[in-house]
């Protein structure tokens, strides 16, 4: 299997291959790379699709330490270097998006384009915080998940009723007690809003917002896309993950907008 052995992590990812044209997705907290396949089957024929596990998820081995968002964004910087690429379109959702924001704002000439899904610049509303706080406290003092937690975590992230909602379910069940208060404090503790400096980035930027998102709503969807003067798509009917159970819509606007940015020659 595929690692790269990036600031003491090791990094697990999928490449397809392929030649200049490279993009880079960066999944959310409870997901691996594998939400976005609909994506990677989409593009593979004519973008290189790198996708990754992030710390403390899916296949990549962690330490025990803290983390924050910039250091997810030096992963990702790290992969890329390990895999010998020097420009990418870098696409996130949600967390994959605060990552490569922060990335970006790194090293603004390795992002040939962004791709934001389901994300904001800004911290966690408090309110919403609050009510986290007391499912990962349920969650994580449970041995054994209750059904209803992972209902309530589908709701979130996933549209009601999506057919794929039970594997993902039986892959949040293998969450470790570690794993899950590491990655949730990564994501509650970031006090470091980075509204202020999106002026920085002037690569092209496409924003693709589930209108029924209910972890981020969709107008912060529209604040980002306002602030990068980039491309806002909104997928009708979609959730948190619209790019994983709306992958029509989706695709449709990604091929759109990375065809504006292929290089010539590809």
């Amino acid at each position: 299997m595929p690692y790269a052995d990036v600031n003491g992590q090791r990094l697990y990812y999928e490449d397809t291959g392929g030649g200049a044209d490279v993009i880079i997705f960066s999944h959310g907290l409870f997901m691996d790379h594998t939400m976005f396949e609909p994506q990677v089957e989409a593009l593979r024929d004519t973008w290189r699709c790198i996708s990754w596990d992030e710390r403390v998820h899916g296949k990549t081995e962690s330490t025990p330490d803290d983390f924050t968002y910039w250091d997810s964004a030096s992963d990702l910087l790290g992969l890329l270097d390990h895999v010998g690429v020097e420009q990418a379109v870098f696409a996130g959702m949600s967390q994959g998006g605060y990552l490569s924001l922060r990335a970006a704002l790194t090293s603004p000439e390795r992002a040939r384009a962004l791709v934001l899904i389901d994300t904001q610049s800004g911290v966690e509303d408090p309110a919403k915080t609050a009510a986290y706080d007391q499912l990962i406290d349920l969650w994580g003092e449970a041995d054994e998940v209750p059904q209803e937690i992972l209902d309530f975590v589908a709701a979130i992230i996933l549209r009601d009723g999506w057919s794929g909602t039970p594997d993902w379910q039986a892959k949040w069940r293998t969450f470790t007690h570690e794993q899950l208060n590491q990655a949730y404090r990564t994501l509650v503790t970031r006090e470091d809003d980075v509204t202020s400096r999106l002026g920085e980035l002037t690569m092209p930027a496409l924003v693709i917002h589930g209108d029924s998102d209910a972890a981020i709503e969709l107008e912060r969807g529209r604040e980002l896309a306002d602030a990068l003067n980039g491309e806002l798509c909104v997928v009708e009917g979609g959730g948190h993950a619209a790019n994983l159970t709306h992958p029509e819509p989706t695709n449709k606007a990604l091929k759109r907008f990375l065809a504006k940015v292929q290089f010539p020659e590809s």
